[in-house]
């Protein structure tokens, strides 16, 4: 068993400080008095009361949890029902072509999908807005909930489904009866972990928008260019938040279905 040492609580406090200390500043100075964010000028949230008057924030804001929401639900129908194909249909045609299409997005830059989901939608004449997004981010987020629930729907026990179905269940019956109950928790981990992508994604929505449908990493990142304020802060402390919470929900939904299907 390796003891744990100071070297490797030095390595740890490192590791940490280099990964959220830059975060942490940033929350901190969010609850500035001072206007300038590299000077502390005392606690105080009226940045956080200016943020919630400032109407161009919460029009992206608004747009921006529209879009993770709509994408998170296709995203993750999309890809639990990939993730079936995958699991059942063994014999697939072209089922490595099919998983390497799928799983795509996963190693590829944001860019390069960002780019070239611009260039579909100028081909077929589709003006950039509010479901260019959606179609973008769901193309994107879809991939990680057929990994997610894959994970989960490979250790389950097809004998459950097929005792069902020798009951006189029908196919489709007896997976909303058997199957999905036992992998409810994995598709709404990979639900929250879409939602979390979509809401936090730059570069694919710069892309993909059009006039009217900015969203909230694009109005911070064009404000941030004119110099970052409070209000900056607490915007980004917010979605800090919002992000924070979807992943570790995805997270712990996803250990109550791995425990579930251990007690299997």
């Amino acid at each position: 068993m390796t003891r744990f040492t100071a070297l490797n609580a030095v390595s740890l406090t490192f590791g940490f400080a280099f990964l959220y200390l830059p975060i942490l500043l940033l929350v901190i100075y969010s609850f500035n008095e001072s206007q300038l964010v590299t000077v502390w000028g005392g606690f105080s949230t009226k940045w956080y009361v200016s943020l919630f008057q400032n109407r161009q924030l919460l029009a992206a804001a608004k747009i921006s949890l529209l879009v993770g929401l709509v994408t998170a639900t296709l995203a993750t129908l999309l890809g639990t029902l990939a993730a079936i194909a995958l699991t059942r249909a063994r014999r697939l045609p072209a089922r490595s072509l099919f998983q390497a299409m799928t799983y795509a997005p996963l190693v590829m830059p944001e860019v390069i999908t960002g780019l070239s989901m611009l260039l579909l939608f100028v081909a077929i004449g589709f003006d950039r807005g509010f479901w260019t997004i959606t179609i973008a981010h769901t193309t994107f987020a879809l991939c990680f909930v057929a990994v997610v629930v894959q994970s989960r729907l490979t250790a389950f026990d097809m004998s459950l489904e097929e005792a069902a179905r020798d009951l006189g269940a029908p196919p489709v019956k007896a997976f909303c009866l058997v199957t999905l109950p036992v992998i409810a928790p994995a598709v709404a981990a990979g639900w929250l972990l879409a939602f979390t992508l979509s809401l936090d994604d730059l570069v694919i929505a710069s892309f993909t928008s059009g006039p009217g449908s900015t969203t909230l990493p694009m109005r911070i990142f064009s404000a941030v260019r004119l110099g970052v304020s409070p209000e900056i802060n607490a915007a980004s402390t917010i979605l800090i938040g919002v992000v924070a919470v979807g992943v570790i929900t995805a997270s712990l939904a996803t250990k109550i279905g791995a425990r579930r299907g251990g007690d299997q």
